[in-house]
C-alpha cells in the first residue's frame, strides 16, 4: 500500500509518518510494544560485554519487528518439533498425522509418530502445520588430532601474488604429508566481482557460490613484488585470461552437464552476476525493474545476455572443479579431516544472495555486536541476517541448502559466530541493537542433519557475549567450541574442555609475536583507533596476560606454544601458519578497512613449500609426539 502520513501519535508523542507502520502495529503504545517485542523474541535489556545493563530505545525495537515481519504473511507459522531420528514414537507426540518426508514420500496415520528418518519433515498433527525436525541426537567427536589454518590468498608467497585453489591443493599436500589432519582457511563464498576493494571473505555476496578471484588460470605469472596482494590488478589479468579459456571451453560437454544438473538455482546467480557488470555492484542501486528477479526486464535481460551468463556460471564450473581437486588432495595425503571451511554469519544486503531469496532475510537492520572495550556504541557489521520467521515458515531450507554448499568439499566446518544460532544482534540503521531470538533447538538439529549426512566435523565459533546455556547446548550436539589461548591465558591446557578446537589466536587477533611484543595496541593508536592513555593501560594488561601464558610455557618461541596446545585435552588443535612463520603482523585488523592491509599479506613461504620448512617440521613432530 501507499505510504501516506497519518495523524497518530507513538508513545514518545511524536506523530507517526507511514500507514503501513499502523498496519504492522509498530507504532504502537509502550505496553503493547513490550508484549509485540515479548512474543517475537526482541530484546527490551540485555547485559553487553562488559557486563554493563543497556536498555534498548523503542525506535529499535520497532525497527526490528518490522524486519521480523517483513518477508512474512500474515499465516500463523508452522509449529517447530525436533525429535530423535528412527525412534518410534519420538518426542512423545500422539493423534492423528499426514507426514510429508523430506524425500517427497507420504505417510499418514494415528497414534505415536512412526520411525522417522533423519531430515526435515511436513506434517498435518492434529490438523496444526508442524515442522519435524528428525535429527541425530549428537555428532561423534573426533578423535584428537591437528591440523594448519593458512590464508588461502597468501598461499601463493611473497613474489607470486594472490594466492589460489591449486595453491591450496598443494599446500594440502605438503602438509598431510606430515600428519596433519585438516588444512583451514577462510571463507570461499562468492564475493561482490564488480569491485576488486570488497576483498574480506566475510562480507559475501553469496554464500553457496564460490569466489572466482582464485581460480588457477592456465598462465601464472609473477606478483608486484610490492609485499602486499593487489587484488585490483589480480583480478583483472585472471579474469582476462578466463575469458580466452572461455571461449575454448564454452561448449565442452563436462560444463554443459554440469550447468544443466545444477538447474534454476544457478542461472538465478550467473544472471545476478551479469547485471552486477552491468549496473555495478548492490541491487538497490540498479534501475527499480531489474531489482526483481521475477521481473519482465530481468527474463529479457537474460536472454538478450546469455554469453554473459554462460561466462559467469562456467567461473563456478571452474571453481567447484579446482576446491574439489584440493579437497581431493587433502583426503589424499590422509588428512583425517581435509578441508576445514569457514561458513560466514551473514551475506551482502545488496549481492547476490539476497537479490535471488529475498524472503529468506531481514532487512532495514544488520548483523553486529553489542557494545564492548574496544566499540563503546557496539558493531554494525553491514552483512543481511536470515529472519527466524522465515526459516519457520519454509523448513529451514535456506540454513540447510548453505551448510550442504561447504560440506560438498570439507571434512570440517567452523561455524562463524555461532552466538547467531540462539540470539542475534540486529542493528538497525543509525539505532542502537538489540538482540532478536532464533530457533536454536531446530538449528542446530539442522546442523547435526547436514553434518552426519557428510561425516563431517563442525566447529562453533562461540566467543564473544555467550548466552547462557548455549555451550552446553553446543556440547550436547557434538559440535566443538573455540579455546583460545589469548582469551584466557590463565587457563592451563589440562584444563581445557575436551570438545573444542584449541589455538592461540584467530584470523581477527594478533599473532604470536606481535601479542606479546603489543604490537596490535601500537598499531591502533596510530590510527587512532585508541587513544594515548588507553593504549598505555592496554600494554600494562597485555604485559600480565603474556606473563599469565609464559607461566604455563617453557620459554617464549612458537615452540613453547605449540608444545602448550598439543598437550591440552582439546580433540583438535589448530595451528595458525603466520604464527609458525614467525610473522609479526596480524591478517585482519577488525574496525579498519584502508587503514591496514587486511587480507593482503603473503605468505613468507609458499603453501607448496611448507612440508619442507623446518619450522613447519618441528611442529608436526611436537604433535605426533603427543598423540595427535
Amino acid at each position: 500500500m501507499a505510504h501516506d502520513a497519518v495523524q497518530s501519535k507513538k508513545d514518545d508523542g511524536t506523530e507517526c509518518q507511514l500507514a503501513d507502520d499502523i498496519e504492522r502495529g509498530v507504532c504502537v503504545n509502550r505496553p503493547d510494544l513490550t508484549q509485540r517485542a515479548q512474543a517475537a523474541g526482541v530484546a527490551l535489556r540485555y547485559t553487553d560485554n562488559t557486563g554493563r545493563r543497556q536498555n534498548v530505545p523503542d525506535e529499535s525495537i520497532r525497527a526490528a519487528l518490522l524486519a521480523l515481519d517483513a518477508a512474512n504473511s500474515a499465516d500463523a507459522l508452522p509449529d517447530v518439533r525436533v525429535i530423535p531420528a528412527d525412534r518410534a514414537g519420538a518426542g512423545g507426540i500422539r493423534g492423528e498425522w499426514q507426514i510429508k518426508l523430506e524425500d517427497r514420500s507420504s505417510l499418514e496415520g494415528s497414534g505415536p509418530l512412526p520411525k522417522l528418518p533423519a531430515g526435515r519433515h511436513f506434517a498435518l498433527l492434529n490438523g496444526r502445520k508442524t515442522w519435524l525436525i528428525a535429527a541425530p541426537q549428537a555428532l561423534t567427536l573426533p578423535a584428537p588430532g591437528w591440523g594448519v589454518t593458512v590464508p588461502l590468498y597468501g598461499l601463493a608467497g611473497p613474489e607470486a601474488g594472490l594466492g589460489d585453489y591449486a595453491d591450496l591443493a598443494e599446500t594440502a599436500a605438503a602438509l598431510g604429508h606430515l600428519g596433519a589432519s585438516f588444512i583451514g582457511i577462510n571463507p570461499v563464498h562468492a564475493g561482490v566481482g564488480a569491485d576488486p576493494g570488497r576483498i574480506s571473505p566475510y562480507s559475501p555476496s553469496h554464500r553457496r557460490r564460490l569466489a572466482t578471484a582464485h581460480i588457477r588460470p592456465p598462465v601464472i605469472r609473477s606478483g608486484s613484488g610490492s609485499g602486499l596482494i593487489d587484488y585490483a590488478e589480480e583480478m583483472a589479468w585472471r579474469r582476462a585470461a578466463l575469458e580466452t579459456v572461455f571461449t575454448e571451453d564454452r561448449n565442452a560437454p563436462p560444463f554443459l552437464a554440469w550447468r544443466s544438473a545444477q538447474g534454476d538455482p544457478l542461472e538465478r546467480f550467473a544472471t545476478y552476476q551479469a547485471l552486477e557488470e552491468r549496473f555495478g555492484p548492490g541491487w538497490n542501486r540498479w534501475p527499480a525493474p531489474f531489482q526483481d528477479p521475477e521481473s519482465p526486464e530481468v527474463a529479457r535481460f537474460a536472454e538478450e545476455c546469455r554469453d554473459r551468463r554462460s561466462f559467469q556460471a562456467w567461473l563456478q564450473f571452474m571453481a567447484e572443479d579446482q576446491l574439489a581437486a584440493a579437497a581431493r588432495a587433502a583426503k589424499g595425503m590422509g588428512m583425517a579431516h581435509g578441508l576445514y571451511l569457514d561458513l560466514a554469519v551473514g551475506t551482502d544486503p545488496h549481492g547476490a544472495e539476497t537479490w535471488a531469496e529475498r524472503g529468506s532475510f531481514a532487512y532495514g537492520v544488520s548483523l553486529g555486536a553489542p557494545p564492548d572495550a574496544f566499540s563503546e556504541t557496539g558493531q554494525n557489521w553491514s552483512i543481511a541476517p536470515f529472519n527466524p520467521r522465515a526459516l519457520i515458515r519454509d523448513g529451514f531450507e535456506a540454513l540447510a541448502a548453505t551448510l550442504r554448499a561447504q560440506l560438498r568439499y570439507a571434512g570440517m566446518i567452523r561455524i562463524d559466530h555461532i552466538l547467531g544460532f540462539d540470539r542475534a544482534f540486529w542493528v538497525p540503521e543509525g539505532l542502537p541493537g538489540t538482540y532478536v531470538k532464533m530457533p536454536r533447538e531446530a538449528m542446530l538439529a539442522v546442523l547435526r542433519i547436514e553434518a552426519a549426512r557428510a561425516g563431517a566435523v563442525i566447529v562453533g565459533e562461540d566467543l564473544g557475549n555467550v548466552p547462557s546455556g548455549l555451550r552446553e547446548a553446543l556440547a550436547k550436539s557434538g559440535v566443538l567450541g573455540c579455546q583460545v589461548a589469548m582469551f584466557e591465558p590463565e587457563r592451563a591446557g589440562r584444563d581445557y574442555p575436551e570438545a573444542t578446537l584449541a589455538s592461540f589466536g584467530t584470523h581477527d587477533l594478533p599473532t604470536w609475536l606481535g601479542w606479546q611484543a603489543g604490537r596490535d595496541i601500537d598499531i591502533r593508536e596510530r590510527l587512532g583507533l585508541m587513544s594515548g592513555t588507553d593504549a598505555k593501560k592496554a600494554h600494562a594488561a597485555r604485559k600480565k596476560d603474556v606473563s599469565a601464558l609464559q607461566s604455563h610455557l617453557s620459554g617464549t618461541g612458537a615452540d613453547d606454544l605449540h608444545r602448550f596446545l598439543a598437550a591440552s585435552r582439546a580433540r583438535l588443535v589448530a595451528v595458525q601458519a603466520e604464527d609458525v612463520l614467525d610473522v609479526a603482523d596480524q591478517p585482519n585488523l577488525p574496525g579498519t578497512i584502508d587503514a591496514y592491509p587486511n587480507w593482503r599479506r603473503p605468505l613468507p613461504v609458499r603453501g607448496a613449500d611448507l612440508g619442507d620448512d623446518p619450522r613447519v617440521i618441528h611442529v608436526a613432530k611436537t604433535m605426533r609426539a603427543a598423540d595427535r
